[in-house]
């Protein structure tokens, strides 16, 4: 079987006698990494039950290692093979949902509800999602309400505006004070500081204040120069390095003594960190931290949807992702990334300790002796 394998690259499933798949692996060359398992003697431990475990073998060949990669992360997801690492996703992080409707909603979630609502996050650090959430109320005036505003019950005077409108949080669309092209551009704009594209934002409304006093509109200007210090403040508060670095992936890994490994992966736009999210992932075969890392990074990139075109990591992976540039920093703003980046799985590492020990108090007792 081993003999007739293929020299390309590809996954491979181990399924035992009941025909239950127990293993999925990917490879560069198919033939030579399948053909390691048996080649050699394994020491005691799980790899050599595997291996004795092994009644069949599958394989899918695709064109190139990143291929074989995702195909790997999706079968790993699809069957939880009993010997595959294990994604530990036990927290549902909050995200920011923008409601598809006719006037848009903009509210925290925990559910994601496909229905061609718009998606942002999650937000592992929650004080990062509040002061987005607070600085979009404040610079826009948005419906809170769950009323359905159709045009047609617009139009039929349905609606009264509430104290929302009075207080001027709302425009008061819900009796046509504030017509939906208007709202759409707001929410165009919120999606926009979303995305962390906050810069772009600031640029416009500096544009506008000064078009405004050109014009003469000076009570006009000052409204939009408010919305401009807002965000402007809000920037000077989440950019972290300079804003020249835009659209960059960052990861850091840390291990513990219990077959545990720890990700951080932050995404950085315009300077700032847009995502940051730190999972676990329990070991089944002894794997590397590089293994480790290569299953996370495809895995929180095709999550987040990433389109980053340059990954931060902390040490060198043999891993060819098309056109994306792989960097290991040694000084500036870059390694500041990745030093924040190993701050935050550091600090998760050692939360989870102190979860374990307030579950298992024996536990750290007998660490100590």
């Amino acid at each position: 079987m081993v003999a007739n394998l293929p020299e390309k690259p590809g996954i491979y499933q181990y399924l035992n006698t009941e025909g239950t798949i127990i293993y999925v692996g990917k490879a560069k060359n198919l033939k030579k990494r399948v053909y390691s398992y048996f080649s050699k003697e394994h020491e005691p431990g799980k790899t050599r039950v595997l291996v004795s475990k092994i009644a069949d073998i599958r394989y899918i060949v695709v064109n190139t290692e990143e291929d074989a990669l995702l195909l790997e992360n999706n079968l790993i997801k699809k069957y939880k093979p009993r010997y595959n690492v294990l994604l530990k996703d036990d927290k549902t992080y909050p995200s920011i949902c923008v409601q598809n409707e006719y006037f848009p909603r903009v509210f925290k979630t925990r559910k994601v509800i496909r229905n061609g609502s718009s998606y942002y996050g999650p937000y592992s650090h929650i004080p990062s999602m509040y002061a987005v959430l607070d600085l979009i109320k404040h610079l826009y005036p948005l419906r809170t309400c769950n009323l359905n505003l159709s045009p047609e019950n617009i139009r039929a005077g349905k609606f009264n505006v509430c104290l929302e409108y009075h207080i001027k949080n709302c425009a008061g669309p819900c009796i046509g004070l504030q017509s939906q092209e208007d709202y759409l551009k707001n929410i165009d704009e919120i999606k926009e500081i979303l995305k962390g594209n906050t810069q772009d934002i600031s640029r416009m409304l500096l544009e506008r204040m000064q078009t405004l006093a050109s014009e003469m509109k000076f009570e006009e200007a000052q409204k939009v120069k408010e919305k401009y210090l807002l965000i402007e403040s809000y920037r000077s508060k989440s950019e972290v390095v300079s804003s020249v670095l835009h659209n960059i992936d960052v990861f850091s890994i840390e291990e513990d003594e219990s077959n545990s490994a720890f990700i951080n992966y932050l995404h950085i736009t315009n300077g700032a960190i847009n995502q940051a999210f730190t999972f676990e992932y329990k070991k089944k075969l002894n794997e590397s931290k590089e293994e480790l890392l290569t299953l996370g990074i495809i895995e929180m990139r095709e999550r987040y949807k990433s389109q980053s075109r340059e990954i931060i990591v902390p040490f060198e992976l043999d891993l060819e992702l098309n056109n994306i540039v792989f960097t290991v920093p040694q000084r500036g703003d870059k390694k500041k990334l990745l030093d924040l980046s190993v701050l935050n799985v550091k600090q998760y590492k050692a939360d989870r300790l102190k979860q374990a020990e307030k579950l298992n108090p024996e536990q750290r007792s007998m660490r100590l002796m």
